[in-house]
Parts: structure tokens; C-alpha cells; sequence
């Protein structure tokens, strides 16, 4: 199934971005094994690129604590630590609650078309969905609130957080009880932004986060 979810990143103008995107997505989703040794010759015939660009998105994987670097012993994908999780909260419950805040007050009305939009798209949800779907919706909502920010700096910075957090959404993902649940919370967040309000927002990303955090410690 992780195979098929597509982890969002920002459109890719050269072969080293579109190899990064695709390493990126392969270590997120689990494909590439934690703690596994990463052997570039295995990546340039699965992906199709030249050792360059390879290289190049492993050194940038590695900025981000993706990619593990041992002198003489070579790159690893990092380990994916359950004890992390209290670490990212903390710094997602300081970042992207004020993406929320920021994204309420900063909304343009394209963006307000692609919030209102998602709103939509969360009321049709019915059903036992499968975790794909709901996985993809659940980082098109985030990724949007990170552009609503209009705010590189911090867009980037949460898309790296968010990154390491759906890998331990993906550690536990067999054993997350109430996905659908959680996906339709973002209907307030939404809301809160669509209608400019701050404060909602920020406490609707709050009680996101924190709940999130709750339902992967019960899994694991």
C-alpha cells in the first residue's frame, strides 16, 4: 500500500529534485527500510537516474535527518524512534499552530476556493476508507495550511516536521483506530481559516496535533 501513496513535495525543476522527491518518498513511506544501508548503484537502476543526481538528493536528505552519514560505512536510512514523537509534537504544536493563525489571517481568495474546496471534500467522506485516500487528503490539507501561511521559510520548515511525523504514521499505521475520524477533525481547522478566525484556528490545529500524538501512542 505505501507504494502508492505519493508523499507531496514541491514541484521538481531538475533531476536531482526529482530524485529527491522519489528517495524522499520511498524513506517516508517505509519502502526504503529503516536503518537499512542505501546502495546508490540499487537506487540509480530502480529510479532511472545517474549517480549525480542521486548524490545530490542524498546529501539533501541527509540536511534533513532522512539520511544517516557514517564515514567508511556509508549512508543509512535513519531509524525511524517512537521517542521522537513527544519531541515533534512540541515542535509542531509551536509551528504549524501558528501556520493556522497565520493562514487564517492571510488567506487569499484563491486560497480560500482551495479551503472551501477541502471543506467539501471532508463533508463526502463516508465509508470505510482506505488508508491511501485518507493519507493523501491528510497532507494536501497540511500542505495547503502551509501555503496559506505565505511564509517560505516556515512552509519549509513544517514540510520537513510533517515529513518525519508520517513516518511514524506509517511505523503504526496498521494499528491507528479511527483514521477517518481524525481526517474529519480538519473540518474546524478549515473552517476557522475560511472565515478568517485566528484564534479558532490555532486551537483547532492544537487539539489536531495533540490528538494525533494520543492515538499513535496507543498504537505502538
Amino acid at each position: 500500500m505505501s507504494q502508492a501513496i505519493h508523499i507531496l513535495r514541491r514541484a521538481s525543476s531538475s533531476l536531482s529534485e526529482e530524485a529527491y522527491s522519489r528517495i524522499r518518498s520511498m524513506i517516508i513511506t517505509l519502502e526504503l527500510i529503516p536503518g537499512s544501508l542505501i546502495s546508490e548503484s540499487e537506487l540509480m537502476s530502480t529510479l532511472g537516474f545517474g549517480r549525480t543526481p542521486i548524490r545530490e538528493a542524498l546529501r539533501l536528505l541527509a540536511n534533513e535527518k532522512l539520511v544517516d552519514v557514517y564515514p567508511r560505512r556509508g549512508m543509512f536510512v535513519s531509524s525511524v524512534d517512537v521517542h521522537n514523537l513527544s519531541a515533534l509534537s512540541e515542535v509542531r504544536a509551536v509551528l504549524e499552530i501558528k501556520a493556522a493563525e497565520l493562514a487564517a489571517s492571510r488567506s487569499t481568495p484563491a486560497d480560500q476556493l482551495t479551503t472551501k474546496s477541502l471543506i467539501t471534500e471532508i463533508k463526502g467522506l463516508k465509508g470505510n476508507l482506505d488508508m491511501a485516500t485518507l493519507i493523501r487528503l491528510d497532507q494536501r490539507i497540511h500542505h495547503h495550511i502551509y501555503q496559506c501561511t505565505h511564509n517560505q521559510f516556515l512552509s519549509a520548515a513544517l514540510d520537513n516536521y510533517y515529513a518525519h511525523a508520517l513516518r511514524i504514521w506509517f511505523l503504526a499505521l496498521d494499528r491507528v483506530a479511527g483514521l477517518t475520524a481524525a481526517i474529519i477533525e480538519h473540518q474546524a481547522l478549515l473552517e476557522a481559516i475560511a472565515s478568517g478566525d485566528s484564534k479558532a484556528a490555532g486551537k483547532a490545529m492544537r487539539d489536531h496535533i495533540e490528538g494525533f500524538e494520543a492515538s499513535i501512542r496507543k498504537s505502538l
